[in-house]
């Protein structure tokens, strides 16, 4: 087990930056992937970006050129910048830890943090 702890939410306004922060427990090495996904009022959990253990990222479309997700291996740490927020991007931001395994399975699972709340004010 990992206990994953988020922080770096808030209220800002639309065009505005937040940077949040995901400290893992044990080494991020040890995931096959840290991620990090949202979850809006009514919506779906949906991912926001993914780092693999190697380092190729993936983002989502809605994201794309405005959010960067970044590792620190020495603070088993692992964050998302967030630039030119937009008002639908307020949701709960979840970081994830996905384990290495040896059968596929459909994403997401593994460890969760507990969220921290992004609103962005139009």
């Amino acid at each position: 087990q990992v206990q994953l702890v988020e922080s770096g939410g808030g209220l800002v306004q639309a065009g505005g930056s937040l940077r949040l922060s995901c400290a893992a427990s044990r080494s991020i090495f040890s995931f096959n992937a840290m991620g990090w996904y949202r979850q809006a009022p009514g919506n779906q959990r949906e991912l926001v970006a993914r780092i693999t253990n190697g380092g190729s990222t993936t983002y989502a479309e809605s994201v794309k050129g405005r959010f960067t997700i970044a590792r620190d291996s020495a603070k088993n740490a692992v964050y998302l910048e967030m630039n030119s927020l937009k008002p639908e991007d307020t949701a709960v931001y979840y970081c994830n830890a996905e384990p290495f395994t040896t059968t596929p399975r459909p994403r997401p699972f593994g460890s969760w943090g507990q969220g921290t709340q992004v609103t962005v004010s139009s």
